[in-house]
């Protein structure tokens, strides 16, 4: 194991410690994730504050909006906190109407990182990862070729570290050979453990493992025994499914989204819950 594991945190490379509980921010932007904020001012305390409460992981990418939560971010935070890490995503694009595309040409890969780091205001980034797969899943191709891009960039600076996102165990395999990668990024929660043995893996190379849409997602986690160990341990149903994926591996770390700051304190109060062993072994069975 490469990873380093102490407390609330994950230290998945020397330089880059990660708070367990981060903040998913593509829930910034406008409806589908296309578009302005319903409520700008209200963007903007919300990542002010998961920054004062401690979150130093923040997601993003410059597809999200697009543009805009990223103008967000710095608008938001810039300068930023020494211990804030930001870990942005390419390999998309979006379109006139906000669909989603795959955007894995090697220059157009270059372009993204160059977007990115310009509008979030930085030299270099702390984390990238190329997504592969969409929304609907992970990706099956080979990746080497571009992911060989952006461990060029990386020789050149603009990026610190690499990671993956809708990814099999199959090709960050295949990344591994290409670069050191440092976090894996894929859809998991209490209702879709696909990725068991990858998050294993993970957890025993010392690779962070990302769970986007810990809560569900566009489809929200829906279960009578959640909803039962939730009323039991005093919490509500989305902090004990954060709470059971927190307990489920040392190297998982979460990114719940959310545009209101009264559901990110709730969420990120979620990281002082401890699950007993009878509530876990519930919760395991869903």
């Amino acid at each position: 194991m490469t990873g380093t594991i102490s407390g609330g945190v994950f230290t998945p490379a020397p330089g880059l410690t990660l708070s367990r509980m981060g903040y998913g921010a593509m829930q910034l932007a406008g409806p589908g994730v296309f578009g302005p904020p319903k409520d700008r001012d209200e963007a903007l305390a919300v990542l002010r504050t998961a920054v004062d409460l401690g979150v130093t992981h923040i997601d993003t990418s410059d597809f999200y909006g697009p543009h805009v939560v990223n103008e967000l971010i710095r608008e938001a935070l810039h300068p930023y906190p020494g211990d804030l890490h930001i870990v942005t995503k390419v390999g998309a694009r979006r379109d006139s109407k906000g669909a989603w595309l795959p955007a894995l040409e090697p220059e157009s890969l270059r372009r993204q990182v160059e977007d990115n780091l310009r509008r979030l205001g930085l030299d270099a980034l702390d984390v990238v990862n190329l997504r592969v797969g969409g929304i609907e899943g992970p990706g099956s191709a080979p990746l080497a070729e571009e992911f060989g891009v952006l461990a060029e960039l990386r020789e050149q600076g603009l990026i610190r570290h690499l990671g993956l996102s809708n990814v099999t165990g199959e090709q960050l395999t295949e990344a591994q050979a290409v670069a050191p990668v440092v976090t894996v990024q894929n859809l998991y929660n209490i209702a879709n453990r696909a990725d068991d043995a990858l998050l294993d893996r993970c957890a025993a190379e010392g690779i962070a493992f990302a769970a986007f849409f810990p809560l569900g997602g566009f489809t929200p986690i829906q279960s009578a025994t959640l909803e039962s160990v939730a009323a039991r341990v005093g919490a509500t149903p989305q902090q004990t499914a954060l709470a059971w994926l927190l307990q489920r591996s040392p190297a998982t770390v979460l990114i719940p989204g959310t545009s209101s700051v009264a559901h990110l304190r709730e969420n990120i109060a979620a990281a002082d819950l401890v699950l007993p062993a009878d509530a876990v072994a519930e919760l395991n069975a869903v």
